[in-house]
């Protein structure tokens, strides 16, 4: 009689072949990270500081995004989620008075009951089929805020958001703002290192590598995924939160199909299957547009030949470069 497979069975991801970070090491580049979040500070620019806010912003919006990518689909309603934190906590703060971090909360809670409701319907489908409905639950989700009436200011949306405030202390300056901003997305970073260190962490790897050997070992494939698509969008609600809060601003087209696409390729430029994948990702791809201003009517152009390039040559993301290197070095 053979042994049943076990999650101890399967080929363990390593950075030498793309996957996640070695669980011996994240120690060391941890605090490197803290360097990174401490150079903004140097910079005497406004905008550098802007630019800051917006990557971190993102780091939490990705990092939400790649726990259902680690589990084998890809969503592209994610903006969605982000636009359900960021108007359930606008409303909550301008009609109901809440306070900030009971706002965010509520914008989590809501993001995230949704994605419950519908990952109970759609996480049974595959591949395309999973991918087509979840770019029409994102146009869906649009509509709806266009046609909102005074609840979501339809088109013109809503304008005249005040500033985060906690405990009194109001985050209404970019560099206070960027504090706030680089300690949610340094603490979302830790979670998902802690996470990947439990079984359930390993079963989202595991359900994501081969659904069957994960099935045969006792995992739920629909819990696990349901699990990933809940706590990934309740991250992209609290991304939502956050960004409106700071721009003062929001409406329908901050939301749109664009915004879960650029989500995609900054996990995918930075890499799938590890925790780093989403930071590298929105550090390189969030300042990008900047670089490419002076070019706007080629700037599309030059971000799919970007994504081609990454994925031509380095199918991992960019942090897969380490293990390539290892690998030469090793056969030198």
């Amino acid at each position: 009689m053979h042994a049943s497979p076990s999650i101890s069975t399967m080929k363990p991801r390593t950075p030498a072949d793309g996957g996640g970070v070695h669980k011996a090491r994240w120690h060391l580049w941890l605090p490197g990270l803290l360097v990174l979040f401490a150079l903004p500070f140097f910079s005497n620019s406004p905008f550098h500081m802007h630019l800051a806010v917006l990557v971190c912003l993102n780091i939490i919006f990705v990092n939400g995004l790649s726990l259902l990518s680690r589990t084998g689909q890809l969503s592209f309603c994610h903006a969605a989620f982000m636009g359900m934190g960021a108007y359930a906590s606008v409303m909550a703060t301008t009609h109901w008075h809440m306070p900030f971090l009971l706002s965010a909360v509520l914008g989590m809670a809501v993001a995230a009951a949704i994605a419950f409701l519908l990952g109970a319907v759609i996480l049974r489908l595959q591949g395309v089929y999973f991918v087509l409905v979840t770019f029409c639950f994102g146009e869906l989700f649009r509509l709806f805020l266009l046609e909102g009436g005074t609840y979501t200011g339809g088109a013109n949306g809503i304008a005249n958001i005040p500033p985060a405030s906690i405990f009194g202390f109001a985050f209404d300056t970019k560099t206070s703002f960027y504090v706030l901003a680089a300690v949610c997305a340094f603490a979302s970073i830790v979670l998902l290192i802690a996470l990947f260190r439990t079984p359930q962490g390993t079963a989202l790897d595991a359900v994501g590598d081969n659904q069957e050997l994960a099935e045969a070992s006792g995992i739920g494939i629909q819990r696990t995924q349901m699990f990933a698509f809940v706590l990934g969008s309740a991250m992209a609600g609290f991304a939502g939160a956050l960004l409106a809060h700071y721009l003062g601003f929001v409406s329908p087209e901050s939301f749109n199909q664009h915004i879960s696409v650029a989500a995609i390729v900054m996990l995918v430029i930075g890499g799938r299957a590890s925790v780093l994948g989403p930071i590298l990702g929105a550090l390189i791809m969030t300042p990008l547009p900047e670089l490419f201003r002076s070019a706007i009517e080629t700037q599309n152009i030059l971000y799919g030949i970007t994504l081609i390039l990454v994925l031509k040559f380095l199918p991992g993301g960019l942090v897969g470069i380490s293990g390539k290197l290892r690998r030469k070095g090793t056969k030198a």
